[in-house]
């Protein structure tokens, strides 16, 4: 029998619903394996569809069509090494995640997923059903078990793949980001190591799909739970892995251990790889946004010319006589460090022309928000125009403190195809903004130096819809917010917890009535960068009407 096997790791970028373009993704690192005599050459969970598929992979025509393009590749990959690959499976009545060995131009096996993950952004016992627990199968002479993605959170697949003769455990995934994940994973790997004794190897995906981000960073841990392998988080990858048998058992040969990035880096790359992928996978080359002088709209233009350039991007500053003289240089001050293109469109005459067409209807009445809300949504017309014009995508800046409050114009400010700040609470993000500042890296295509200047940053935020307005007047100070926030929505907790934190009842009692009463508006937000196991959208579903406070059943 053999005593080295070659695997070949593809940490790739699918896109959902593109079956050829995955099958040549698919296709081409085969090749790159064969090239590399490989034994087997592995792709990710569900590639073939890309995932999360959502209901889309419960539609008949588009399974079998997948399960075709599969079929397809046994052929086209016949000769060379084996080829493993994830998608949906038919057996009986039921539809199964499924993954794949091809080898010799046929289905050699089909591993079918047992645990299906139905929390946060998963709903998989909604599409697929449950596949029983099977023995490994062997590719070359080497005994494999595939537990899939969530088979290896729970003990029992890989006990059981081990108790029937697996030598290695590969694990193939579809496992998104959220912040502290990649700990996470690895732990709870190196506990599979640990009870079955076997080399593992974790194979993820990379890359954006609507909210979710898929970073990557894939590994191989051998027996005892020492890395062997690391490949980078957020980026495409193509590694071979030689595994040597020994007299313990089968051992992985070290390789290349890419470094791990700060919780803060991981942030702010998978907003620019969520925003990037979105584009393309949109068919979107340009962007543009509205840049107010403030430090939202800054961090978007910067994350926006990490991810596409700063040649497709364009900010533009639509002044009133509310905006500030501060506020004028420092959008030009970060559209200038940025290079890219800045327009100036003011917008007073507009607001006036739309208040005196209104004016005989709104006779007799004091102006208020209503009025403040005409200039975002004359914005929000503009940039519109403008987006339709000339075929850049426009960005949205609300950060989650402010979505989830509903500080924001529903039809105006939050006009635009995606929010890469969606999920970032402001005071956090004041962080990435320094970090950025301090920070420069190959992948990011903008300036390195400090392209948000420290004013910007500094300033007391401000929407200037009035005179001195301070998003103070209307809001708690955002370290109170955002405290109060991550315990009502980050931990679902209570009014009661807030307290024992030591909030004031009223700040957080008003914080929940904000967040209940601004979900209509969330309903038909921007999609934006998932970045917590609590972003809005797939991990926190709340119904549109409801009336019920904390406190409000009690006698």
């Amino acid at each position: 029998m053999a005593g080295k096997f070659r695997l070949t790791l593809a940490q790739l970028n699918p896109t959902v619903g593109d079956l050829e373009g995955n099958a040549r993704l698919a296709q081409q690192a085969w090749a790159t394996g064969r090239a590399a005599g490989a034994d087997m050459v592995a792709l990710p969970e569900m590639f073939i569809t890309g995932y999360n598929t959502q209901d889309l992979v419960m539609k008949p025509v588009f399974h079998q069509a997948a399960i075709a393009v599969i079929e397809r590749l046994a052929r086209d990959c016949a000769e060379g090494p084996a080829l493993a690959i994830g998608g949906p499976a038919l057996d009986g009545a039921g539809l199964f995640n499924a993954y794949y060995v091809l080898q010799g131009g046929a289905m050699r096996a089909r591993v079918l997923k047992h645990h299906l993950p139905n929390e946060t952004v998963f709903d998989e016992k909604r599409l697929f059903s449950a596949g029983m627990v099977a023995g490994p199968y062997s590719v070359n002479g080497l005994r494999i078990g595939s537990p899939i993605c969530e088979d290896a959170w729970h003990p029992d697949v890989a006990e059981t793949l081990a108790e029937t003769g697996a030598e290695i455990l590969l694990v193939p995934n579809g496992s998104p980001h959220d912040r502290d994940k990649m700990d996470l994973r690895q732990n709870m790997m190196v506990a599979r190591v640990i009870e079955t004794g076997l080399a593992l190897v974790y194979l993820n995906m990379v890359g954006g799909q609507d909210d979710q981000v898929f970073d990557g960073g894939s590994f191989v841990l051998n027996p005892g739970g020492a890395l062997a392998l690391q490949l980078p988080m957020f980026q495409e990858a193509v590694a071979h892995v030689d595994f040597e048998r020994r007299s313990e058992g089968w051992r992985a040969v070290p390789g290349d251990l890419a470094p791990l990035s700060s919780d803060l880096e991981q942030d702010y790359h998978a907003m620019v790889l969520g925003l990037r992928d979105y584009l393309r996978k949109a068919g979107f080359t340009k962007v543009l946004l509205g840049l107010s002088g403030g430090v939202d709209s800054a961090l978007v233009a910067t994350i926006a010319v990490d991810a596409v350039g700063a040649q497709n991007v364009r900010c533009v500053m639509l002044p009133s006589e509310f905006t500030s003289a501060d506020s004028l240089e420092d959008a030009q001050a970060v559209a200038e460090n940025l290079a890219c293109r800045y327009d100036m469109i003011p917008i007073s005459a507009a607001r006036e022309a739309v208040t005196a067409t209104l004016a005989p209807v709104f006779a007799g009445r004091e102006a208020d928000l209503t009025e403040e809300n005409i200039q975002s949504r004359l914005r929000g017309l503009l940039l519109m125009a403008l987006s339709n014009k000339f075929g850049e995508m426009l960005l949205t800046t609300g950060n989650k403190s402010e979505v989830a409050v509903g500080y924001a114009t529903i039809y105006g400010d939050m006009a635009g195809g995606y929010n890469p700040i969606k999920d970032l609470y402001k005071t956090r993000l004041f962080k990435i903004c320094r970090w950025r500042n301090a920070q420069h890296r190959a992948w990011m295509q903008g300036p390195s130096g400090s392209p948000i200047p420290d004013r910007v940053i500094t300033k007391p935020p401000s929407a200037e819809l009035r005179a001195d307005q301070k998003d103070s007047d209307s809001l708690p100070d955002y370290p109170v917010l955002d405290g109060i926030l991550k315990i009502l929505v980050d931990l679902d907790g209570s009014i009661s917890d807030c307290i024992a934190a030591g909030f004031d009842r009223a700040d957080a009692k008003r914080v929940e009535h904000l967040l209940f009463i601004s979900e209509y508006k969330r309903f038909q937000a921007a999609p934006g960068t998932r970045l917590s196991r609590r972003a809005f959208w797939l991990d926190r579903r709340y119904p549109i009407i409801n009336r019920w406070r904390e406190g409000s059943g009690e006698g």
